[in-house]
């Protein structure tokens, strides 16, 4: 039966070189070997349900031998008879300039020679785990009157269940996703398509994501046909290491992978194939199966699926993807509300809109007094439900991109929206242009009809807007000169080039509903400081009540997209005509407006984690408490 646990660490100083124990809650010597253990221990307990309790680091076997991390039988004594699991880990190998390559059991067999002998000499052992998070090879021990084998399996069952139970195949209880085992698992099924199926980058991303369409696809059945319900999207322990097993997959992939083209026609053109070989098609599956995308948190999705996309489809059009805190930052400052629309008219992958569903899926539980993973299967259906209705009707994005819309797409049916309104459109030109989606835009997101716009615009002189054609079309694309009274006048001269963010702003801003509509923009500290762009802050003033102003530091977007360049968050709220009218007349009243610089982001220029530490250098540990579901016997969650 589920268990509640509480684990809490006292507060404590954690000296430089040290971190905190996942297990212990003690202070542990840091090494390259410390953050691959640590990392599966918090896996163990967040994704298999082991409680600290029965787990015991550094473990002696015999003579010189032992186990990185020990798992014993719940509530007893941590000795060999009662020594259920066994962990090897071993330093993460450095990353290369290529995809590393995923080795398969046989290449492996020299490391893995460490775990069979546990597994070997201590009877009461079952199941062994090398890893050096790259590689993660499952074991299980099958033993008979005259030899013991070390078979591969796909995965570990969850805590107390063995492999022969049904939980772990077709009507398997899946699992939440730990963040950062996630983000791995991702990794590692790229790195298993580029680095051993020789696919360029690119067009291993594009397989993934198919294979990703197909999962949610499954799990999207689930909640309409609820009883009738079967998996097909899984497989089972040994059969990606058997050539039956391999083609009993591939017929259940490629008959989702059918259904999928046929549901998404927007997305897909119907000639797309899962060109995989079986044995990668069969590894991708079995690492993808063994989680519930659907119960998994958005934002640990989505940085999963960032880390990918930034890696594949970076552009030369001032394409970077925008770091998940200050994504997070703008929609927490912005709160939308169930009510509202939500428009990014240069969305990329779909960031900010992914953020969105992240925040209004917290707001649905908290209304219905749940939180995440505590929420009956009835209520979990019915958040479900009403944050698809909510991305189906309120949340809109455009690119100019087509394979970042199709990575958009993607992305937000990974977080949970059935059938996204992402554009392909030049929304510069916007109400003009000539691309596929801009007749459904102009019906449904016309100028002057968003509620909040929350984008990080393309900016840059290196690529400055010059077609007249959309030049025309913008105040901001005209020379403006002083009018000796504190203000700016429009000479009516059209410039012959003008840089993207000025022209987002304007856009930005005509795009919202007078009086109400509100925006949160990323903008370089240029616009904002500028002598020389004065006159656009002028004119944002003429047009919108300044709400808040949020300077970053430059760690913001280093170590994330690469990007040098000092930025701020501008959020406004667009003035109707009648304000307008009111302010040229009477002048316009004080008001207050929230200022604020942010000095550190949680990491430095190279994306080091920062801690809070003591005048004498020491990290701060706070005190925390977290709450733990432990799986005891192999019982199905409660429904």
């Amino acid at each position: 039966m589920p268990m509640t646990e509480e684990m809490n660490f006292e507060e404590t100083a954690i000296q430089p070189g040290y971190t905190v124990d996942y297990v212990t809650g003690k202070p542990i010597k840091e090494s390259k070997k410390e953050f691959v253990r640590q990392r599966i221990a918090r896996a163990l307990i967040h994704e298999y349900g082991f409680s600290p309790e029965d787990m015991e680091l550094d473990f002696k076997i015999s003579g010189r031998k032992k186990a990185d991390i020990a798992i014993f039988h719940h509530g007893q004594p941590h000795s060999l008879e009662n020594l259920s699991r066994a962990v090897v880990c071993r330093p993460e190998p450095k990353a290369g300039k290529n995809a590393a390559r995923i080795r398969d059991f046989e290449q492996a067999a020299k490391d893995l020679e460490e775990i069979e002998t546990i597994l070997r000499e201590v009877e009461a052992t079952r199941y062994g785990l090398w890893t050096n998070s790259l590689d993660f090879f499952f074991l299980e021990k099958e033993q008979s009157r005259f030899e013991t084998k070390c078979n591969p399996i796909g995965d570990w069952p969850m805590a107390e269940e063995s492999v022969g139970t049904k939980d772990v195949i077709s009507d398997a209880h899946t699992r939440t996703a730990d963040n950062e085992m996630l983000k791995i698992t991702f990794r590692r099924c790229h790195n298993f398509i580029h680095g051993n199926e020789g696919m360029p980058k690119d067009a291993a991303f594009w397989q993934f994501l198919y294979l990703i369409f197909c999962k949610m696809h499954d799990e999207n059945l689930r909640s309409e046909q609820r009883q009738a319900w079967k998996r097909r999207f899984w497989a089972g322990p040994r059969e990606q290491f058997e050539a039956e097993g391999r083609a009993a997959i591939r017929s259940r992939i490629d008959a989702l992978f059918t259904e999928v083209k046929a549901r998404y026609t927007n997305i897909f053109r119907g000639n797309e194939e899962i060109a995989l070989s079986d044995r990668a098609l069969a590894f991708i599956v079995s690492e993808l199966a063994k989680y519930d995308f659907t119960r998994t948190d958005v934002d640990a999705k989505g940085v999963a699926y960032q880390e990918l996309v930034g890696v594949n489809l970076r552009g030369d059009r001032g394409q970077y993807f925008t770091p998940r805190g200050v994504v997070n930052l703008v929609i927490e400052m912005l709160s939308p509300k169930e009510h509202e629309t939500i428009l990014d008219p240069a969305c990329g992958t779909g960031g900010f809109l992914v953020a969105t569903l992240g925040h209004m899926l917290k707001k649905f539980r908290a209304e219905e007094g749940n939180s995440a993973g505590d929420e009956n299967t009835a209520d979990f259906l019915n958040v479900s439900e009403r944050l698809k209705e909510f991305a189906a009707t309120n949340v809109f994005g455009a690119d100019f991109d087509p394979f970042l819309i199709r990575a958009a797409q993607m992305n937000m049916v990974l977080a949970g929206d059935g059938r996204g309104h992402i554009y392909n459109m030049n929304s510069l030109e916007f109400p003009l242009g000539h691309l596929s989606d801009l007749d459904s835009a102009k019906k449904e997101v016309p100028l002057g009809s968003v509620d909040i716009i929350a984008t990080n615009p393309p900016f840059g002189s290196d690529i400055p807007i010059t077609d007249r054609h959309i030049l025309e079309q913008y105040e901001l694309a005209h020379t403006w000169e002083p009018d000796g009274e504190g203000g700016f006048r429009n000479t009516g001269v059209l410039k012959s080039s003008v840089a993207p963010e000025i022209l987002f702003i304007e856009r930005c801003i005509k795009w919202l509903k007078p009086g109400t509509g509100r925006a949160g923009l990323v903008l370089p500290d240029g616009v904002l400081g500028n002598p020389a762009s004065e006159y656009i802050r002028w004119w944002i003033m003429r047009e919108t009540q300044v709400q808040a102003s949020v300077d970053l530091p430059v760690e913001a977007f280093i170590a994330e997209a690469n990007v040098n360049i000092l930025t701020s968050l501008l959020f406004l709220r667009r003035k109707n005509e009648e304000e307008k009218h009111r302010e040229a007349l009477g002048g316009v009243e004080e008001y207050s407006i929230f200022m604020a610089v942010a000095d550190k982001v949680g990491f430095d220029r190279r994306g080091n984690k920062l801690f809070k530490r003591t005048p004498d250098g020491e990290e701060i540990v706070e005190p925390k408490q977290h709450i733990e579901r432990i799986r005891i016997g192999a019982t199905s969650p409660p429904d």
